[in-house]
């Protein structure tokens, strides 16, 4: 049916020149709102509200083989900010299965930062054989364990109690606290939402390969233009919430593997649609995907992309809490799950539609290679898709503007070649983001089981 598939083909298209251009405005949008939150004093203003003296921060860090200097740098983020520190505390979530250098890390981490905050709290997650092994498990048990000091023997107020999820490598802005207190204590719904800062992988931005570089270029500018799109925001890698929501729902669920999708669907779904995410337009660095060779940080972003791509799995469950909570708003619950879903599964889709796509039909079919649609099917496409350059040259710009400035001296012909960079894209985007996905989803439907592996820090 190839008028079928190259109908298909042109509507394809045209979404991804919306979706696009979509991305291109909403990119600039947010960097200038980022640039305008950096220079905003926050503190000033947070602490005119009533009950601002009420508001304690906690920052979970869940690590599992991380260095020791890559949680000295996130932590010294946490002990740098604006905000007082009696009113932060810090945990530190361990892994049991890590053995004695993780108990050998607390030990020095305790003693260099134990006088930097209201609390330094250590975890150490045991090995439970009703568990994944992950991310989520961990922070489940740091959050129940935490909430037990914080609420229970320091008897402080759950109700201005915010949690902040932080991965090991994130390098918080030095105003991140102080901005979400304001938004907390101005918000009337704080216990039903989330806050999700601009995640930025630009900490080790020139050390990658370029291809991983390409990518985390892409990943960043998606992360500063979806802060604008606060209709379909879900809170991402380190966001922020209330202690008293998550007590309310449980915590993060111990038998999966994503946690950040989970945990907001989980909330949404207990709180009868009524959780929302905000921004916060402030950046929070995070490492790319590197390793000790090249070779082995190419695997390493491709496991971590592969990870991520997992998320698919969660599908079924918004699926059934879509049917099954019909006392929602029905288009308010569609739009929310269905978004995702789309997301999930056009994942290993976009390249193969994008990049060959208009030969599909003709290769497959000779004699549709002789029709008027047949010939005009590649035109079209190629046309459509090459005004889309236009808005990847918006977004390269945006990226250019909120990178870091390259610190080591390089050559001249490394210099010459960095903007040529992403003529790689058609290739890394195939085997960096098409791949990982089809890898995923592949496992997820023959039931294989796919371990959560750390992407490896150095």
């Amino acid at each position: 049916m190839p008028h079928y598939v190259a109908y298909y083909i042109i509507l394809f298209d045209i979404l991804w020149f919306y979706k696009s251009g979509s991305l291109a405005l909403t990119s600039v949008i947010s960097h200038l709102k980022m640039n305008a939150a950096k220079n905003y004093d926050w503190l000033a203003d947070a602490k005119r509200l009533p009950n601002f003296k009420k508001i304690h921060h906690l920052i979970v860090i869940p690590t599992f083989k991380e260095p020791l200097h890559t949680l000295e740098r996130g932590l010294d983020s946490c002990a740098s900010q604006d905000f007082p520190k009696k009113q932060i505390s810090v945990c530190l979530a361990f892994e049991e299965r890590e053995g004695n250098d993780a108990h050998e890390k607390a030990r020095k981490l305790a003693a260099k930062y134990k006088n930097k905050f209201a609390n330094l709290i250590t975890t150490f997650h045991p090995e439970i054989p009703s568990e994944v092994k992950g991310k989520s498990s961990n922070e489940a048990w740091a959050g129940k364990y935490t909430k037990k000091i914080l609420v229970d023997v320091q008897k402080r107020d759950i109700n201005y109690i915010t949690v902040t999820s932080k991965d090991a490598d994130g390098v918080l802005s030095e105003k991140f606290l102080s901005a979400l207190t304001y938004q907390f204590l101005t918000s009337e719904n704080r216990h039903l939402l989330f806050w999700q800062p601009v995640v930025l992988y630009y900490t080790n931005i020139w050390k990658v390969p370029a291809p991983i570089r390409v990518m985390s270029t892409l990943g960043s500018v998606w992360q500063t233009a979806m802060n604008t799109r606060t209709d379909k925001l879900v809170n991402f890698s380190i966001y922020s919430t209330s202690l008293k929501l998550l007590d309310d729902v449980g915590y993060w669920d111990v038998d999966v593997i994503p946690e950040d999708f989970r945990i907001f669907f989980k909330s949404y779904f207990a709180k009868n649609g009524k959780v929302e995410v905000d921004p916060i337009f402030l950046p929070v660095y995070a490492d790319a995907a590197e390793s000790t060779s090249y070779m082995k940080s190419l695997v390493n972003f491709y496991e971590q992309e592969k990870r991520w791509a997992w998320g698919v799995s969660d599908d079924a469950y918004f699926l059934k809490k879509w049917i099954t909570h019909t006392h929602i708003p029905f288009w308010h619950r569609t739009i929310r799950v269905f978004r995702v879903i789309a997301d999930h599964f056009l994942w290993p889709v976009n390249w193969f539609a994008i990049t060959v796509g208009a030969n599909i039909p003709v290769l497959l079919n000779p004699l549709f290679a002789q029709t008027v649609m047949g010939q005009n099917l590649p035109r079209v496409s190629f046309g459509i898709l090459t005004i889309c350059w236009l808005f990847l040259a918006v977004i390269l710009i945006v990226d250019m503007r909120q990178r870091p400035k390259r610190t080591e001296k390089v050559s001249i012909f490394r210099k010459i070649l960095a903007p040529v960079e992403f003529v790689l894209l058609p290739i890394v985007t195939l085997i960096f983001s098409a791949l990982p996905g089809i890898d995923a989803h592949t496992r997820l439907m023959l039931g294989k089981y796919l371990e959560y592996r750390v992407t490896e820090k150095v």
